[in-house]
């Protein structure tokens, strides 16, 4: 099973979120990431991806805790991480890139339960990453539509609503 990075960039109450133009999850708005390369640490590899799909060197990212998405199609599964950047840094968007548009996204519009433009997991586990200062392990239960249907998190269970 292959394994990816994603992680979310924030400045004062906003996260920098890349709308990818390619499959997967073509035309959502997710974090920055990618696959963790051969001899690579999941923190090398969250530092590159940030790097090379926003130009931010950061020194360090915050370890968040792994999530893992099942479903029909398969299972994969993610090492999420945090940057909190200064209130002041200035990063100018929009800026097209290679993986799609960057831009700055208010964190009540991307938890706002209207919105469909983001990755549906999003507003399950953004609030609970925001307020743990300890990694969690976080195991998502997809239906066939693609619809999550279940959500633990430390193996406590919590049901969907329909």
């Amino acid at each position: 099973m292959q394994e990816y990075t994603v992680c979310f960039i924030q400045r004062n109450q906003q996260l920098l979120l890349l709308n990818r133009i390619r499959a997967p999850l073509m035309g959502l708005w997710n974090g920055v990431g990618g696959k963790i390369e051969n001899q690579e640490t999941i923190e090398e590899s969250v530092l590159r991806e940030v790097a090379e799909e926003t130009g931010i060197e950061a020194k360090q990212a915050d370890y968040k805790g792994e999530v893992i998405c099942e479903g029909t199609w398969g299972k994969l599964h993610l090492h999420f991480f945090w940057i909190n950047l200064p209130d002041k840094f200035i990063y100018q968007t929009p800026v097209g890139t290679d993986e799609g548009l960057l831009d700055w996204k208010d964190i009540l519009w991307i938890l706002h339960p209207d919105n469909l433009g983001i990755v549906n997991n999003l507003p399950v586990l953004i609030p609970d990453m925001m307020k743990s200062d300890n990694p969690q392990t976080y195991h998502l239960n997809y239906d066939d539509m693609g619809k999550i249907i279940s959500v633990s998190i430390n193996s406590a269970i919590h049901k969907i609503e329909a």
